[in-house]
């Protein structure tokens, strides 16, 4: 497996989150490329090298960017999800704490294709010392000129505000994300009928992950080819995945997109931790899907082959256990989070993960019956596809899978079976 290193090239270097060490290594060096092109060409290239969102979706980053109106009357903006509250997920704070000017570098450019002048990181309540570290490098940027009243020197004004939120999970969700903003519950909008950009305040803006906008600099300055050189045809470049659980070396490593999952994991974690078997992989984060070991050993990293596995490649955040994990213990775990974290807006989901999770926790009492099983997918369905937002729907996979594919794990807790 080749190094493929674009977003975490400066990761390796001593003080690499400082101005003077992104500089050494070339950062902030597309800036001038950018402003030497037209707006709608840079969004041109991106629709080109084939960026995916990388805060989960994966839809084309390009096409995204050409929804925002270049003839606006009022301003347009860009918000920057740095939420990352995801269970098993922990990449974006990586950039944040180690090369902060690369994303801030890619906020430049993307803020000048879409014709914003305003940027927000929306970034996760309890990231306070990344927030710290993200703010200092906002600070040394402004007073460098890179940022502010004329970006390094080119007749464009911007300027980077950050905006803490108050640790919701359900604020990464984009249009969750602009009501925090707005000074409202964090609650996900109507989704309209047609494509179009979100709305701050009743103006066009552009909602990117962390990661996403981090690896516009790299294609801008070395072309849409040379991302392209990595990954697949349909899934191009690469994406800082992440590994934790029981693993030798947890932790985050780029590779490009359609790597062996289970060449990954012997890689760069070093394999399962003790010398135990592998059971069960979580391929994206906690609201994806899980696999079977026989299903993570013939599948790779991702989007096309993901969903063909019936699950999704999500964030990247792969979450290993062992041959020793209780799946019913695993997922009682994941549905105190989710019972947690839903907002309560729609019924079914507030309604729903309570109602499954109380259902498990009988289970593991031992004072669960036959019936509890399927009613935990009976309920499952009902979440499915009712709600404003993918929260539900995504907790109704998570669900699926644990019991369709260990439901002899939730058959073994029933009363009188233990």
């Amino acid at each position: 497996m080749r190094e493929s290193k674009i977003v975490s090239r400066k990761f390796g270097h001593k003080e690499s989150h400082t101005l003077q060490v992104a500089r050494k290594h070339g950062g902030y060096s597309a800036i001038d490329a950018a402003f030497a092109l037209e707006a709608t060409e840079i969004i041109d290239i991106i629709k080109v090298s084939g960026l995916r969102g990388k805060g989960g979706g994966g839809a084309p980053v390009g096409n995204k960017w050409a929804l925002m109106p270049q003839d606006h009357d009022g301003p347009s903006y860009l918000a920057v999800n740095a939420d990352e509250s995801e269970p098993g997920t922990f990449k974006d704070r990586q950039i944040m704490a180690k090369d902060p000017h690369l994303l801030i570098e890619g906020i430049i450019i993307t803020c000048y294709a879409i014709g914003a002048h305003d940027a927000y990181i929306y970034i996760r309540g309890e990231y306070y010392q990344f927030q710290q570290i993200l703010q200092k490098a906002i600070d040394e940027a402004y007073a460098e000129g890179i940022i502010g009243e004329k970006v390094m020197g080119h007749d464009y004004r911007l300027d980077i505000t950050i905006h803490r939120g108050a640790g919701a999970y359900i604020c990464g969700e984009k249009s969750a994300l602009l009501e925090s903003m707005e000074g409202k519950r964090g609650h996900p909008r109507l989704k309209p009928q047609q494509k179009e950009p979100e709305w701050y305040f009743g103006n066009p803006t552009l909602v990117n992950n962390v990661e996403t906008i981090a690896t516009v600099p790299f294609i801008v300055k070395k072309g849409a080819k040379a991302y392209r050189l990595y990954g697949t045809d349909s899934s191009p470049g690469t994406l800082l995945f992440g590994l934790s659980g029981h693993v030798n070396r947890p932790g985050i490593y780029e590779a490009e997109f359609g790597v062996s999952m289970l060449e990954y994991i012997e890689q760069y974690g070093g394999g399962v931790k003790g010398g135990k078997r592998l059971k069960a992989v979580i391929p994206g984060g906690a609201s994806t899907p899980v696999l079977t070991a026989q299903e993570a050993s013939c599948v790779r990293l991702d989007y096309e082959d993901l969903r063909v596995m019936g699950s999704t490649l999500g964030t990247g955040g792969m979450i290993v256990m062992d041959e020793d994990t209780c799946m019913v213990s695993a997922l009682k775990n994941l549905l105190e989070f989710y019972h947690h974290e839903s907002c309560g807006q729609c019924t079914p989901c507030r309604e729903g993960t309570g109602w499954v999770d109380g259902i498990v926790e009988s289970l593991l009492k031992g004072e669960g019956t036959e019936e509890d099983v399927d009613r935990l997918l009976d309920v499952s369905q009902t979440m499915n596809g009712k709600t404003i937002c993918v929260f539900a729907p995504a907790v109704s996979g998570v669900i699926d899978s644990f019991v369709t594919k260990f439901r002899g794990e939730f058959e073994a807790y029933l009363k009188g079976a233990r």
